[in-house]
This record gives structure tokens, sequence and C-alpha cells, in this order.
């Protein structure tokens, strides 16, 4: 260990430490760590300590464990909001430089990562890395709960909240909490006001790339997400994620109070309000309230005489694309929704279910005064009027 010494003596730990090395024959310089061969040049203390002592350190903030005092450290910037790299030209600031080096590359829109198989470029190597998947199919990380599959262990960890119910990150703002730290900083964006993506196209701002992104598909008419059943594609893939349940019958959102299931998350959270009566979107010219922000823009149009969607054929307008994509099935002569039961074809999708219940019984709207349930919530509404007169 005198040899030892001596090196740590001649060469402080605050610049580099010099490999340990043994002599033999072959291979001159040989650790006496790991036996790696190696030329006469010098370690750094970095390299020592993760390869070979790896000390676990506990931040005492939120008890994370960190392998060595170096991403300890930059782990605690995360608590005290320590920024130490700024870019100059839009002052955001990182905690890392790697990070900013990462960053500075969407300035000068360098891509230098390419996707051997499909030519696709990327910023960020790990950005590649996991694209990979996509083509090889691998999902390696597997959810014990519910058997799910994901491509990323940070995908995993995100989804194992949604068993646990756990919401960690939370606005000191609001004291909303969310299951994702991604959706906390995009939520701190609607306190500040924030908007810093600018489509240059229609110069519409946006809170998030991603939402940016999608947006520029409506003036370039991309619609890159294909359905394999039904080959209908779409312009956004959760729209697909959404889109699939409909071949798959899935129904993945539950209501707690009437048990009835849902598609999508935004449909259950619609649905809740029909429970609480809860209506937070307002009309300002005539103060009618909606449960629903798409009723209020629907409802806007009333007001403003806005009737964007016109028929080919004959020129008619409507104020929803539903209303014409309906209206559409009087020229073609289509009712392509059948019942099953008795055969008989509606031209919208909302009359055979109506229809349905004429078969099933169902009566789900009901009257809270004399308990009278309907099949349509439009009869309901007119059952009233005999309450209120």
């Amino acid at each position: 260990m005198g040899h030892r010494s001596e090196l740590q003596n001649n060469y402080p730990q605050h610049q580099v430490y010099k490999h340990l090395c043994t002599r033999n024959e072959e291979h001159p310089f040989t650790s006496e760590v790991h036996k790696k061969t190696s030329m006469p040049c010098y370690v750094s203390k970095k390299h020592l300590q993760t390869r070979h002592e790896e000390p676990a350190l506990a931040c005492d903030e939120c008890k994370k464990i960190f392998k060595g005092a170096s991403a300890l450290k930059l782990h605690l910037r995360t608590h005290t909001g320590q920024q130490q790299y700024t870019y100059d030209v839009c002052k955001k600031s990182f905690i890392q430089s790697s990070t900013l080096k990462n960053h500075l590359r969407m300035h000068a829109g360098e891509r230098p990562f390419k996707c051997d198989v499909c030519k696709k470029f990327f910023r960020h190597s790990g950005h590649l890395k996991y694209h990979l998947y996509t083509h090889t199919g691998e999902r390696s990380f597997k959810c014990d709960v519910c058997k799910k599959f994901f491509r990323q262990s940070g995908h995993l960890k995100n989804h194992l909240r949604t068993h646990t119910g756990e919401r960690p990150f939370k606005c000191d703002v609001c004291k909303k909490s969310f299951s994702h730290s991604s959706t906390l900083k995009y939520h701190l964006r609607m306190h500040a006001g924030e908007w810093p993506f600018e489509c240059d196209v229609c110069k519409k701002f946006f809170r998030q790339s991603g939402h940016l992104k999608d947006h520029l598909r409506t003036h370039t008419g991309e619609r890159p997400f294909k359905c394999d059943v039904c080959k209908k594609s779409f312009r956004i893939s959760g729209t697909l994620k959404d889109h699939l349940r409909i071949h798959t019958g899935e129904r993945p959102f539950k209501c707690d109070v009437c048990k009835k299931f849902f598609r999508q998350s935004v449909h259950l959270k619609c649905h809740l309000r029909t429970h609480t009566g809860e209506r937070p979107f307002k009309c300002d010219v005539c103060k009618k309230s909606f449960n629903r922000l798409c009723n209020l823009k629907l409802h806007l149009r009333i007001h403003n005489g806005e009737r964007p969607f016109t028929c080919d054929v004959c020129k008619k307008s409507f104020r929803h694309s539903g209303n014409l994509k309906f209206h559409l099935h009087i020229h073609t002569c289509e009712r392509p929704f059948t019942c099953n039961i008795c055969k008989k074809s509606f031209n919208r999708s909302g009359n055979l279910r109506l229809h349905l219940r004429t078969h099933t019984g169902e009566r789900p709207y009901k009257c809270d005064v004399c308990k009278k349930f309907f099949r349509q919530s439009s009869a309901l509404k007119v059952h009233m009027r005999t309450h209120t007169v």
C-alpha cells in the first residue's frame, strides 16, 4: 500500500487519481481492483467511486437513494430550485450542463441521432433508444398488478401510480396534486399565463410543445396514426388509442356513483357533473351554463350565427360537424346503424341507442321529485315542467 499512498500524496484528491497498477510482461498496466488493462494514465475520482465503492446516499428531503455524492448533489437542486446553467437567448435555466446542451439543440434545430430503420432523427440519444422499441416491439417492463407491459421503466413507474393513487407532485399555488412531474410543470404555466410555443402559420400559442406539434397537423393535413382494424387515420396518437377501444369494447373508466363505464377519462369527468350538478362553463351573453366546454362553444354559435360546416351537395350550413355528417345521409340514403335485435336501421348512432332502450326497458333519466324514470333526457325535461307549473 506504500505505492498507493505515494500516488495519493503526489496527486491530490481534488485533481485526479492515478489508476492503481501492477506490472506484468503482457499488460504492464493492470488495475488491482478489477484487473482491467489500461494505459499509463490518470483515472478520475468519480471512476473509482462509481466502479469500486458506489456509496449509497439518501436524500434527506424525499428519502430517495443515490449512488455517489455527485448524483445526490444534482438531485438536491430539484428541492432547492438551484438552476446553475442558463441560456442567454430564452433565459431558461437548467440543473445540469448536459440538459442545457440538449436544450440548445432545440434552438439550433439539431437532431444528430438517426434511426437506421426509418431514417427519423432525434435530438437525444435516449429518444432514439426508446424509438427503436417501436420497431422491435420490445416491452420489457411489466406491471405486476395488471400485467401490462411498457417500453420504458419510467412509463411503468408512472403507470403504477394509477394503481396506488399516488400523486406526489403538488402545486404550491392551488395545492392540486399530480401523478406526473411533467403534468405539474404544464399546470404551473396556467398560473403563470405562460404560452411559450407559437404556431408559425396562424400565430396561435400553446402551453406544451406536443400540443403545438399536434396542432400543426391541422395545417398540413397529416394523419400519421392509423387504425389496423378499420384503416381510419388520426392526427393524434391519443385519439387512435381512444378509437381502438371501440373495436375492443374496452371501457376502463368507471363512475363510482352509478357504476357506468366509459372509454375515455374525460367522458367520465364530464359524466360526474351529471351527479354533482356542476356546470362550470357559462355563456357571457345569456348566462346559460354548461357542464362541458365543447357545449358552450357550440352554444355560442347561436349568438354569433356561425355555421362553419357546409353541405357540398345542397349548400346547407350547420353549426355542428356532426349535424352535417348526419345530413349527408339524406343525400346518400345511408342508414349505417342497425339494431341487432329487430334489424331496424338508423342514420344516427344516438337514434339507435335510444331505440335499443325499447328492447332493454332501460330508463336512465330519473325525476328527483316524483321518482319517475324516462328513456330520454328530453322527456325528463318536458316532464319537469309539470312540477314547476
